[in-house]
């Protein structure tokens, strides 16, 4: 269930890139054989598809498999998988249950017209794709959070990952360092097993094993720093000035777009996210960008870029940090509720691609029903709020070097007067 889930998140990511790949590629070769079997009927069975397997993921399998990990068996039962999945079965039903009151009670308080007996069995018409709704409410305000964090993460991640110049960053005094850590703690193991009759602990060991994990962890980054330090002079120099250019770019480029998508909501160039043209589009009629080829290819780009800020920023805030999985010890429930996140960010990764207008490209089949995409008022304070939001971290994240240095300075002449 999770692997299946993790896959359908992966193509929800990837539902835009390959969608605005295929409009170019019918647009380059419209009479070509080889690529006669892509259609818009295929990219409308795509959307259709993902849709329907992101509501079975998040309604069905994940819940299910949460529920199954934490059942016992039912009392008075023989204790076995037989009587856990009875078990889980009936929590299921009983949660489905109350889940399908709650959406009736709300969708009639929200007046959608689903109020009466006769619409109170359209589950899959009426009642799923409301519900899928609200969630992808949250998914975007979520992202809303999470992806501005994120840019200003991505700055730190990459550059721990990337090799830093001389003059920013010591290898061989980082390297010499590790070495001597090691070689203290070498001394320390063989000191503790030369003196076995010392006091073990409350685990029955003498702490060692603390002492081997740390030293397992010194020797792998003595290794990465001795990979680090023979790279060649171009990597070493250029990798991470082009590797912040670039971020830098990215970032700028998102804003601009945001900022442009704004200001032609408000003039009323720009049409909403649910727009009535959606069931009317057909690949392969016009580029999706005005700079043909390579706006297109900068529109996957960005779509990408903000999926994979959005993962950074949510790992990266308070609280949901420790969601993050550890190799070796990530429990089963941990592993579910990380592939819940993903799910949510990459289904709404859609959505506010086309709320934000990093692209033009309308949402097909049911993406397209989001009742909350035809809300004027809040799409364009989503845009302004995100905007706001990302220049501001961004703009403390490039500054954060020169406050910290200023209120030293501010600190250090305070105490001399």
């Amino acid at each position: 269930m999770c692997h299946f889930s993790l896959a359908v998140s992966l193509g929800a990511a990837l539902l835009l890139p390959v969608s605005i790949v295929s409009n170019e590629v019918l647009l380059l070769y419209p009479t070509s054989f080889y690529i006669q079997w892509l259609n818009s009927s295929l990219i409308h069975g795509l959307w259709n598809e993902i849709f329907l397997f992101s509501n079975v993921s998040i309604f069905i399998l994940l819940p299910f498999a949460y529920l199954f990990t934490e059942s016992e068996g039912l009392p008075g039962s023989r204790k076995g998988l037989v009587s856990r999945l009875y078990e889980t079965f009936l929590v299921f039903l009983l949660v489905a249950a109350l889940l399908f009151g709650m959406t009736f009670l709300l969708s009639a308080i929200l007046d959608y017209g689903r109020a009466s007996i006769h619409s109170l069995f359209a589950l899959w018409s009426g009642y799923l794709p409301f519900l899928y709704s609200c969630l992808s409410c949250f998914g975007v305000m979520l992202l809303l959070i999470c992806t501005p964090v994120g840019f200003a993460r991505l700055f730190t991640v990459i550059g721990e990952l990337v090799i830093k110049p001389r003059f920013l960053r010591d290898i061989e005094e980082e390297q010499a360092c590790t070495l001597l850590e090691e070689e203290d703690l070498h001394r320390k193991l063989l000191s503790r097993q030369e003196f076995q009759i010392r006091p073990a602990y409350a685990n029955g060991s003498n702490g060692t094993a603390s002492v081997e994990r740390r030293l397992r962890q010194l020797q792998r980054r003595r290794q990465e720093l001795g990979i680090q330090r023979s790279a060649s002079p171009w990597r070493r120099n250029l990798a991470y000035p082009v590797a912040m250019l670039l971020l830098l770019g990215l970032t700028g480029i998102s804003l601009l777009m945001v900022v442009h998508n704004t200001l032609e909501l408000l003039v009323g160039i720009k049409a909403l996210p649910a727009s009535p043209q959606v069931r009317q589009f057909s690949l392969g009629i016009s580029s999706l960008s005005a700079l043909g080829i390579f706006g297109s290819a900068l529109e996957v780009v960005l779509i990408l870029y903000l999926w994979l800020a959005s993962v950074v920023g949510f790992y990266s805030l308070p609280g949901f940090c420790r969601l993050r999985p550890q190799p070796r010890s990530a429990s089963l429930t941990q592993v579910i509720g990380n592939c819940a996140v993903l799910l949510l960010l990459s289904s709404a990764l859609p959505v506010i691609s086309r709320t934000l207008g990093i692209t033009n490209f309308d949402l097909l089949g049911d993406f397209g029903r989001i009742e909350w995409l035809a809300s004027f008022p809040l799409v364009l304070a989503y845009n302004v709020v995100f905007a706001v939001a990302a220049a501001t971290s961004l703009a403390t994240k490039m500054t954060a070097a020169m406050r910290r240095e200023l209120l030293g300075r501010l600190a250090a002449w305070g105490k001399d007067d």
